[in-house]
């Protein structure tokens, strides 16, 4: 095995005889063919990437700091979009009493009203960006459920844990609400959108079929962009072919002129619609220039779940006919460890893995790697993750596996990830460490939302 699995790199190395994705390389390397695997070496000195070059083009110059890959799989750090940091790892203290969508809701809402302090949310938020990060993640979006009075105390302790992380993950939040609350509280949205805006996050909702949906669509729109706002909505998680949001936010983007970048989740519902329908809201989705995003394991796990009967369908959306129409689509990790899923570590290598299983990316695998790299990377405004380029840092992942079939065989093989150029200590926190907080049970379940 390659001496960069065993032995701690410090900045200046030269990775030789790596595997690259074509597509996460700079065209004068990637060639024509973005499924290709494109063998190279990569140079890096005091943590910058100095060079990436075919392989054997040119000797090393790293001296006694050169390793020889023998072909592995070198990706740059990885893009989570779409998590809920604030939720993660209370199935234990709170688990879904049957595994449906409304159990998770209702479960959740207990647990929220019971448990989540500043110094609860904090705990588990830092359980969870240091699995994240000993995987090889660089950039988070998540999640805060903002219903008053919580967004008081989860928004703030979100700012304080994104400083600190500011060096390891650069993070973002969007809030969270169902957008029904604007039917009954005129002074919400404003609160909530002054509230995201001083701390510098994005405006989000749970959309539903709502008979206001247009104009709670247009007030959210308004209010984002007054104060330079971006969007990111979940969206028709569910199997009812007649809940068709997506729609509706494509269209109240395009009526309003919005000019941020609006991202959307979930869209479950729509591999339940009739081809026409079909066609309509992703001609619609295209114009309005919507990211999407997909949550395949989350999504497996909620939809199509009854009691004593085998689910008839996978609960994802349309992700290839999404991206034949060139819109833009990734995929994530979601909830980790509480009632919406009782699984997942935030690994995107898992979660890339799963998706590629459950959605059918392969045969040919082409250039799907984007949707844990570079697509979600400009879907969030950071379009210097996800990829390599010489003059950028060399945060990088380093596989055993030489090709896909080993990777997604064995997703759990050696892995090595550089920070700047330094290996990092990849030991994941022991679930023990949440057992005193774990321990506190709810008060109430029974009619809590």
């Amino acid at each position: 095995m390659s001496e960069v699995f065993t032995v701690p790199i410090r900045g200046t190395a030269c990775l030789r005889r790596a595997r690259v994705p074509a597509a996460l390389l700079p065209p004068s390397l990637a060639g024509t063919d973005l499924s290709a695997l494109v063998p190279v070496d990569i140079e890096f000195e005091n943590g910058t990437l100095l060079s990436i070059t075919p392989a054997g083009s040119q000797p090393p110059t790293c001296g006694d700091y050169s390793y020889d890959l023998d072909g592995g799989l070198v990706l740059p750090t990885l893009v989570d979009m779409h998590t809920h940091l604030d939720k993660g790892h209370i199935s234990p203290r709170q688990p879904n009493p049957d595994g449906t969508f409304m159990g998770a809701l209702t479960a959740v809402g207990a647990d929220r009203a019971a448990n989540w302090t500043a110094e609860d949310v904090r705990a588990r938020m830092e359980f969870s960006l240091r699995c994240a990060f000993a995987h090889g993640t660089s950039l988070i979006r998540t999640h805060l459920d903002s219903i008053p009075p919580q967004e008081s105390i989860s928004w703030p302790v979100f700012q304080e844990v994104r400083a600190d992380w500011r060096e390891r993950i650069d993070l973002q939040a969007a809030c969270l609400f169902g957008i029904d609350r604007l039917d009954a509280d005129d002074g919400f949205l404003t609160a909530i959108a002054d509230r995201v805006a001083s701390a510098q996050g994005v405006l989000g909702a749970v959309t539903y079929m709502v008979p206001r949906l247009d104009e709670h669509l247009d007030a959210m729109m308004r209010a984002a962009s007054d104060r330079g706002l971006d969007l990111d909505f979940h969206a028709d998680e569910t199997g009812d072919s007649t809940a068709r949001s997506l729609r509706h936010i494509a269209e109240a983007a395009i009526r309003t002129g919005f000019e941020g970048r609006i991202v959307v989740g979930h869209c479950c519902s729509l591999a339940r619609q009739e081809p026409e329908e079909i066609d309509r809201t992703l001609d619609l989705v295209a114009r309005a220039g919507l990211g999407i995003v997909s949550l395949p394991m989350c999504n497996m796990y909620l939809q199509d779940r009854q009691a004593g009967r085998t689910p008839r369908w996978r609960g994802v959306t349309l992700l290839h006919e999404m991206k034949a129409r060139g819109i833009p689509v990734a995929v994530s990790s979601d909830n980790t460890r509480d009632p919406f899923y009782a699984y997942g570590d935030l690994d995107l290598v898992e979660v890339y893995t799963q998706a590629t299983r459950i959605l059918q990316l392969d045969h040919p695998v082409g250039d799907w790697i984007r949707t844990v790299t570079t697509t979600p990377a400009e879907l969030l405004g950071r379009p210097a993750h996800g990829r390599l380029r010489e003059g950028a840092p060399a945060n990088l992942v380093v596989f055993r596996a030489r090709d896909w079939s080993e990777l997604l065989a064995r997703p759990s093989g050696p892995r090595t990830v550089l920070r700047a150029g330094r290996s990092i200590d990849r030991t994941l926190p022991d679930y023990r460490e949440l057992d005193a907080l774990l321990a506190v049970r709810p008060k109430v379940l029974a009619g809590v939302a």
